[in-house]
């Protein structure tokens, strides 16, 4: 059942106060408005001014991704499965998987995109057990109300106790793109011989791309800690947001082959080679998960940030732009509809009797 419900979006200013970070990044700071200068960041809560948010899918369990083609959602949901909810009606289907998850702290059934121009086709990423542990991506075709595995893309991403990453997108460029994390190892964002604490980008038959920037390499840009969105804008740009360690979240404008300095550097440090980014939280904590881009801005979920937070490039400011929902997994942006998935069934939020959520508000 659909269900209207005030937003709380942020219009002017208050000071808030810092937290430090738990394992994902970051799990309990609050929201607010950042403006940031090339010293670090001071960060700004506004007074609410409520507007209608419309809830479209109840009772998920632990939503991850959203994916949207036409009128039709699928939602990926970490526990392994997925929910396809179309005009009102709201249906879980399984997935059969050649391995077992891993009930790892983040882990699970996390990225999921549908193949371009199809329903019953998709990319997902899982966490597996199998003599270890690791992630893998792989393709699912739909058949009645259950997705299979039926081809490896890619195997054996490195997988720790945390820092999975786990997003798939679909670039302009027709190729799948996939953030990985550094597994809780912080040399393997280093190591060029490592998938771990990367973004990666495959053809879709899962071959090296020739003109990727790291020969006979999956490695599209490295020296990342736990990378969870991905996005473009609307000039091709290439924005993805990071979990830093004790706060120092990133959103970065990710070029081919550069190195993003983790563990070399956090937040506005420094060194010849490595790239600072566009947005870091100082000592705040946003938990920076999906993203998506609306007339020039991003919009990300943040999970411990309880938000969802907009970022100007062009003005370098950032506020919290949707609140009162708890953590925010994913974001969705078609037209001037917003949709986002709440996430306090993950074990670290405090759910509602019907959490978690799909939602939707208008963006003026």
């Amino acid at each position: 059942m659909k269900t209207r419900l005030p937003v709380i979006l942020l219009a002017s200013m208050l000071l808030i106060g810092c937290s430090n970070s738990g394992p994902e990044g970051t799990e309990e700071s609050q929201p607010g408005q950042v403006q940031l200068d090339e010293g670090g960041s001071e960060e700004q809560e506004t007074a609410a001014q409520p507007v209608e948010a419309e809830s479209l899918a109840e009772n998920l369990k632990i939503p991850w991704s959203i994916n949207k083609i036409n009128d039709l959602f699928y939602i990926s949901e970490r526990l392994g499965s997925i929910i396809r909810m179309e005009d009102g009606q709201q249906t879980r289907q399984e997935v059969s998987l050649e391995k077992p998850l891993a009930d790892a702290a983040e882990a699970g059934l996390l990225g999921f995109v549908l193949v371009p121009g199809e329903t019953d086709r998709a990319f997902a990423y899982y966490t597996y057990q199998d003599n270890g542990q690791f992630n893998r991506i792989v393709e699912l075709k739909l058949t009645g109300d259950v997705w299979k595995e039926t081809r490896l893309i890619l195997d054996k991403i490195p997988s720790g106790n945390v820092h999975h990453g786990g997003r798939l997108r679909i670039g302009p460029d027709g190729k799948l793109y996939a953030t990985a994390g550094d597994a809780a190892v912080p040399e393997n964002a280093q190591n060029l011989n490592s998938l771990g604490g990367k973004i990666l980008r495959l053809n879709l038959d899962g071959s090296v791309p020739a003109d990727n920037p790291f020969r006979d390499s999956y490695v599209y840009s490295y020296g990342h800690r736990n990378p969870q969105g991905l996005a473009w804008d609307e000039d091709g740009t290439m924005y993805a947001s990071e979990h830093g360690p004790s706060a120092h979240d990133e959103i970065n404008v990710i070029e081919p082959g550069k190195n993003y300095g983790w563990p070399e550097i956090t937040g506005d440090e420094k060194k010849e080679g490595m790239v600072t980014p566009l947005f870091q939280s100082g000592e705040d904590t946003w938990a920076p998960s999906g993203i998506a881009v609306h007339e020039g801005k991003l919009y990300v979920a943040t999970l411990r940030g309880n938000a969802v937070r907009e970022f100007d490039p062009a003005t370098k400011e950032t506020r919290a732009a949707v609140t009162g929902f708890g953590r925010i997994r994913d974001v969705w942006i078609e037209g001037h509809d917003l949709y986002f998935v709440s996430n306090n069934t993950d074990g670290r939020g405090n759910p509602a009797g019907d959490d978690d959520k799909l939602y939707r508000i208008k963006l003026k």
